[in-house]
């Protein structure tokens, strides 16, 4: 058969053996068993059911030391561009960029913060100065008189502390909010200066993602922990401290009994905590897994859609589900419990305080003043103490990341073009040496990638590099640039050693224009602009400049496509460029290069990634801008360097052969080979079309030539591009028959959804638990009536306790203060309970909730069609988030939130009845301040949030920045951009500051009100009460009850809103659900539409189908293809790759109903078929073997469509060759797989495939590139396992590799989205047309 091969071939060069199987990656030739019996005259004697069932041991996951193989100055060399020191993090470094006015106005904050969190209890004083009072004046002791000044003087205290606090918190707020943001940019600033000093090696080894994290996430975090947070700490600890000193000041006794209920408060929260930390991290992992399950069902849907899995994969991705809302049940739980707690210990502190407080006034110890005082200062220290422990957190998160930034701030970069060291060569002519140059790329230190190379690039003259990928040609641009150090040898420029010259100096001289330009997010003169920077004319007039970059454009190419835009050369080109063509981005990029005239050019495949048309253009002016300069081309396509003074060959690092194009083709060596595989590619039968496209080749190369001639007049062929106006005049009469079938496809529609349609939407997947909603709602209903049935106890106490104490009264104050006291223990154990309840269930309601959220979307996203998941925004990354975070946030809108309405609800109306029946004078002023209090509440609430919201926000911008620069690094760093990058970013940084610092001014102005208009509330409230009382309209009970139900009711109602899960987001998440359950695709798989059918032939046809990939109508795939199979028949499909080999087999497998034409299954239009159905019918074999986490048999029990017998399983093990492989591993068929299969070779990985495809004993099977990404060994197996599995079926086979496809009944040669030649291999071979070049191409590649 190999013998067979090349004398077919016939006119190729005697170029050694020709084997129709690839060579193995070592160049040693692995003849397949039948090959062996030929030469060998005896059966093979290695069999194939054994090879490849080497089981692949999972990688270590401690890989010690990847360079331990190196010697130690070689790995020396490596581990210093790659290494990172490890900082260690203390308070005192996070403040390391603290200036001295940062000190001080941190520590006039602190003071402010302290004296904001004493001004609290403070008030406890003044409020039991008034009830004495008040008391004092009951019994006679006052005059009207006396007791209106002393109420007037207590009143004036509350406002004094209103505005007192209002002043420091405002102060405490701006100061520390704007040291952190000042902290936090001087991290930002270092962390960037710093990356901007880094060898690219560490960008390599960290990518350039980690970087843009860091300086968006981590130094986020950091100014999280140094704002804000850090006077809400600070204020908590002093209320706290201050409330015990009054306490223990004004009577010790009881202040002692009452710290139990700190030591008690401090129970129910940290054990309340560790339960949710504990059951949180479960719950986090139960999601992870099931999130990692929808991860991979989505990144492979194709196979999902295949094999119409779909609904048993949404049941795996269930079980994670179930396990997750097991332990967000009991997070949730955890939550409502501790709540219900601190609700319990609040009552019974009440309870116990006048008990003892009783005691010790029949005593004559205390008065009750001073009871009041120690009472309500324990409670607001007690509470404020749980404030501390979230804030810590976050500091400590702070220091975390810090860690990590400074770890960056603090490495000194081994090659750093910030330095001034080094020299300078006076006058440059631009020779480039290597000598005996070894290199190793330090992110990869296991591969060598350039061995002994010494080569010499003369001055002025155009060098060209070529050779196979990998072979190290792009390897000599970034030593010659100096991005890295050689392992052994040196690279000298003009005899000198570049490690000794100043790098800033060595990259003026040089300009790189590579594969995928990189241009910044500014203006085309800007980009230009960037290629002065560092150079004479960096500072010359903007004149001058103005000149430079034109006549740079002009060369370029690039001037008329320019001018000829709306904005010429003030067009934005967007980000990372993309609102330019290939061609305009690569050739404003080559104007870049060469507006400072340099020294030295390196072009690293500059038109690779082009079309056609740009080429020719680009090609052009790099001729022009390379005149005269030292150039250095690598490329890909050998006629664009043809010219060139001298051709170097590579070939796995290592140089092997040069010379002119002239003399290469003589010698007959690699390089010869290399043209004769591009030569044949090229030629072949012509369509009118592809005629065309030739004729404009072979005018453009003449253009070419004649526009390099006449560079010095100017003249220049047009990229079609270029005409702007014609392309947007494009007349609707030019398009073919595919653009007029996709326009006429509609868009997804956006309809907007009322607030009302959304929570119906809610509610549905709450349905069920309507009988437990009752339940939680009715005792939420309970819990708003604690406050204002405790405001009654708290008045008739008062006034109980409030009597002249004399041996006759004491009995009657004993027996009033314990029956009171009783009440209380009993309202405490009531709002245990009623708040434990619907903390329950309404946890068990969201999570129910959240899991059928889930479940629901994952299945619509299943159901979605393969045109769904092409689209950009709906990545496997992004789907994946979505049902992550999305269903989440839908929490805000169910059962707790209105739980929490209605508590609020119910505290407000039932306070404001108490109060309205017993005093409605005082009730109606007091009702007019509860907007306030409640507004307090809320805002603080909220104020917080927004600055954490807007903290993120304002830097997003910069950061974006930041990582622009960043992942074009290589290119920042040969333009020596770095300190313009700097300047840059400081500037945005600093005006971003500006604004923050002018919204703070102004934000934090509603906070400090939020904090202390309470007090203005409390000192109308006693001033009018006061007032009514000294005219004996009210007695002490009224005023109490009336007061206390209404301010301390409508506190409460404000603080629950830190309870509430977030309303907004849940609104926003709900439409997107409701937008992704509406949306129903073109092919159904939840439709029952579409006829059934029985069985089927196998006949398949395709009549003259058009088609084009939906998210890129303007790339015609598919242009009238017609094909017939029949049934039982093997047809292979061959060509180039884009030529719709496999659009074919995704058409076949309907992911895609065709633009025009039709495709015929047994005479039947497959869009009329059942999709399910027909589906079940057809099995596919992909590229890339999709396996899922799991068992081998869970596996290939997805290929099934019913249940199947174990001896099925086997059978279909046995025709795939894996059967032998499973039952030798230990665990046979229960083996785990691993996530996506990693724990199998991929040759084994796409034998198990198989088998699932085999296991629904298919009537069609397709193969689409079974074997192409194994290497020889497996893929022998492998394709003798499709040999074996093909027999007695329909096979469509897609094929790069043509000795795979050799005994194919029929092949079909496929170009530009039609057939151009079909028949037999033999027959074709005759033909020597399309089908034979390419069978030589493949035999050449091989020796090349």
């Amino acid at each position: 058969m190999a013998d067979g091969l090349s004398e077919k071939i016939g006119g190729a060069p005697p170029a050694g053996r020709v084997s129709s199987h690839r060579e193995s990656t070592e160049g040693t030739f692995t003849p397949s068993p039948k090959e062996l019996e030929v030469h060998t005259g005896e059966p093979s004697r290695f069999s194939l059911e054994k090879a490849d069932s080497r089981v692949t041991p999972p990688k270590n996951a401690v890989d010690n030391d990847p360079f331990k193989h190196l010697s130690t100055r070689e790995a020396d060399i490596l581990k210093n561009q790659v290494y990172t020191p490890d900082v260690k993090i203390g308070i005192p470094i996070l403040y390391r960029y603290a200036s001295r006015n940062d000190l001080l106005i941190m520590a006039v904050g602190s003071l402010c913060s302290i004296a904001s969190g004493a001004a609290l209890p403070l008030m406890t004083v003044i409020f039991g100065n008034l009830q004495g009072t008040f008391q004092d004046y009951f019994l006679g002791k006052v005059s009207y008189d006396d007791f209106s000044g002393q109420l007037a003087s207590l009143v004036l205290y509350f406002v004094y502390l209103a505005i007192g606090e209002f002043v420091t918190v405002y102060i405490a707020t701006v100061a520390f909010i704007y040291t952190g943001e000042h902290i936090s940019s001087k991290i930002r600033e270092h962390y960037l200066e710093s990356c901007m000093k880094q060898n690219i090696g560490f960008f390599d080894k960290l990518g350039a993602g980690e970087v843009t994290t860091r300086i968006t996430a981590d130094t986020n975090l950091i100014q999280e922990g140094i704002s804000e947070k850090v006077s809400l700490t600070l204020a908590a600890v002093a209320t706290f401290v201050t409330a015990f000193i009054i306490g223990f000041i004004s009577y010790w006794k009881l202040t002692l009994i009452l710290l139990s209920t700190v030591v008690a408060l401090i129970l129910v929260m940290g054990g309340g905590s560790a339960f949710i930390v504990r059951y949180s991290k479960s719950n986090i992992a139960a999601y992870a897994e099931g999130g990692s399950v929808a991860e991979e069902v989505i990144s492979s849907v194709r196979n999902a859609v295949a094999f119409g899995t779909q609904d048993r994969l949404a049941k795996q991705y269930d079980v994670h589900l179930i396990r997750a809302e097991f332990f967000g049940f009991k997070v949730k739980g955890a939550i409502g419990v501790m709540v219900a707690g601190m609700m319990l210990i609040l009552y019974l502190n009440y309870g116990l305080a006048f008990w003892m407080g009783s005691r010790f006034l029949v005593d004559g110890e205390v008065v009750l003043s001073k009871v009041l005082i120690v009472m309500m200062a324990v409670m607001i220290g007690a509470f404020n103490l749980g404030n501390v422990a979230p804030n810590v957190q976050s500091f400590t998160t702070a220091l975390g990341a810090a860690a990590k930034i400074y770890s960056t701030i603090d490495r000194i970069s081994p090659i750093d073009p910030s330095s001034d060291a080094g020299g300078k060569i006076e006058n440059v002519k631009g020779t480039i040496r290597l000598e005996h140059v070894k290199h190793i790329y330090p992110s990869r230190p296991e591969v060598v990638v350039m061995e002994d190379v010494t080569l010499t690039i003369p001055a002025g003259k155009t060098t060209a590099l070529v050779g196979a990928s990998g072979s190290g040609k792009s390897t000599i641009v970034g030593l010659v640039e100096r991005f890295y150090s050689p392992i052994e040898g040196k690279v000298y420029l003009d005899d000198v050693d570049t490690s000794t010259l100043n790098l800033r100096w060595l990259r003026q001289q040089i300009a790189l224009v590579s594969q995928e330009p990189t241009l910044f997010s500014t203006t085309i003169y800007e980009n230009i602009r960037h290629g002065l920077i560092g150079t004479q004319w960096e500072n010359e007039s903007p004149e001058r400049q103005e000149e430079l970059i034109y006549e740079a454009a002009k060369k370029a190419n690039a001037h008329d496509f320019v001018t000829a835009l709306p904005e010429g050369y003030q067009t934005n080109v967007g980000e990372r460029g993309f609102l330019m063509s290939g061609g305009q981005k690569q050739r404003i990029a080559i104007a870049r290069a060469i507006v400072s005239d340099p020294k030295i050019l390196l072009l690293d495949e500059a038109t690779s990634a082009l079309d056609t048309k740009s080429e020719g253009v680009v090609q052009a002016a790099l001729e022009v801008a390379s005149a005269g300069r030292t150039t250095i081309t690598i490329a890909h396509r050998l006629s664009t360097i043809r010219d060139a003074e001298n051709i170097v060959v590579m070939s796995h690092g290592r140089i092997v052969e040069q010379g002119t194009h002239d003399q290469l083709l003589e010698k007959r060596g690699a390089y010869y080979n290399l043209v004769t595989a591009q030569a044949i590619a090229a030629v072949g039968e012509m369509t009118a079309e592809e005629q065309q496209a030739i004729d404009e080749e072979d005018e453009r190369e003449l253009i070419r030539k004649a526009s390099a001639a006449a560079a010095q007049n100017k003249h220049y062929a047009e990229d079609p591009d270029d005409d702007i106006a014609a392309r947007l005049d494009r007349t609707t009469t030019q398009k073919s028959v595919s653009s007029m079938a996709l326009a006429s496809r509609s868009k997804d529609p956006t309809v907007k959804h009322s607030l009302w349609t959304l929570i119906k939407l809610i509610a549905s997947f709450n349905k069920e638990e309507w009988k437990l909603m009752v339940i939680g709602l009715f005792f939420a209903a309970i819990c708003g009536c604690g406050n204002p049935t405790q405001a009654v106890f708290f008045a008739k106490l008062i006034s109980s306790l409030s009597v002249p104490i004399t041996p006759l009264t004491i009995p009657q104050i004993q027996s009033d203060a314990s029956f009171w006291c009783l009440m209380y223990l009993m309202l405490a154990l009531i709002m245990f309970l009623s708040f434990s309840v619907q903390g329950i269930v309404f946890a068990k309601c969201s999570e129910r909730l959240i899991h059928r959220v889930r479940d629901r979307a994952f299945r619509t996203m299943l159901r979605q069609d393969v045109e769904f998941f092409d689209r950009d925004e709906n990545s496997a990354g992004a789907l994946t988030s979505f049902l992550s975070t999305e269903a989440t946030h839908v929490a805000g809108l169910s059962g707790v939130t209105l739980g929490t309405l209605l508590m609020v609800g119910t505290t407000l109306v039932s306070a404001c009845t108490v109060a309205l029946v017993l005093g409605w004078k005082l009730a109606l002023v007091c009702i007019a301040t509860m907007p306030i209090v409640i507004g307090c509440g809320f805002f603080r609430f909220w104020m917080l949030a927004h600055y954490q919201r807007r903290g993120k926000r304002a830097y997003a911008s910069s950061a974006s920045f930041a990582s622009e620069a960043i992942t074009g690094i290589r290119t920042v760093a040969s333009l020596t951009r770095e300190q313009d990058v700097l300047q840059q970013y400081k500037d945005n940084l600093a005006a971003q500051q500006l604004a923050s610092l002018k919204s703070v001014l102004k934000s934090s102005i509603l906070y400090a009100a939020s904090q202390s208009f309470m007090f203005l509330a409390f000192a109308l409230g006693f001033w009018y009460g006061g007032t009514l009382i000294a005219k004996h309209e009210y007695d002490m009970f009224q005023f109490f009850v009336v007061f206390s139900s209404v301010i301390f009711g409508a506190q409460s109602a404000g603080s629950v809103f830190s309870f509430a899960p977030d309303m907004g987001k849940a609104a926003e998440a709900s439409r997107e659900l409701k937008t992704l359950f509406d949306r129903k695709p073109a092919i159904d798989t939840w439709s029952a539409d579409g006829d059934k059918i029985e069985s089927v032939e196998g006949t398949i046809e395709f009549r003259d189908v058009h088609f084009r990939y939906p998210t890129r109508p303007e790339q015609p795939v598919l242009r009238g293809l017609n094909l017939s199979i029949q049934p039982g028949q093997y047809v292979a499909l061959v060509g180039a790759s884009g030529c719709g080999k496999s659009t074919t087999i995704a058409l076949l497998e309907r992911f895609y109903d065709p633009l025009a034409g039709g495709i015929f299954i047994d005479g039947k239009e497959i869009s009329s078929l059942n999709v399910n159905d027909y589906r079940s019918f057809i099995a596919l074999v992909s590229q890339e073997p999709t396996l899922y986490q799991g068992t081998i048999r869970d596996n290939i029990l997805l290929g099934a469509p019913k249940d199947v017998t174990d001896e099925h399983i086997q059978f279909a093990c046995q025709e795939a060759n894996i059967y032998d492989f499973i039952v030798s591993m230990p665990d046979g068929f229960n083996t785990v797989v691993g996530s996506k299969g990693a724990l199998l070779s991929g040759g084994q990985k796409q034998r198990i495939a198989i088998a699932r495809a085999l296991v629904r004993d298919p009537k069609i099977l397709l193969l689409d590139e079974a074997t192409s990404a194994l290497d020889s060994e497996s893929e022998h197996v492998v394709q003798a396992a499709l040999d074996k599995a093909s027999k007695g079926r329909t096979t469509i086979a897609v094929a790069h590799r043509l000795s795979t496809i050799q005994k194919a009944d029929i092949i079909y040669v496929f170009d530009q989205g039609r057939i151009v030649e079909q028949g037999t291999h033999s027959e074709l071979m005759k033909k020597n047309g399309r089908y034979a070049e390419l069978v030589n191409l493949q035999s050449l590649e091989k020796h090349s």
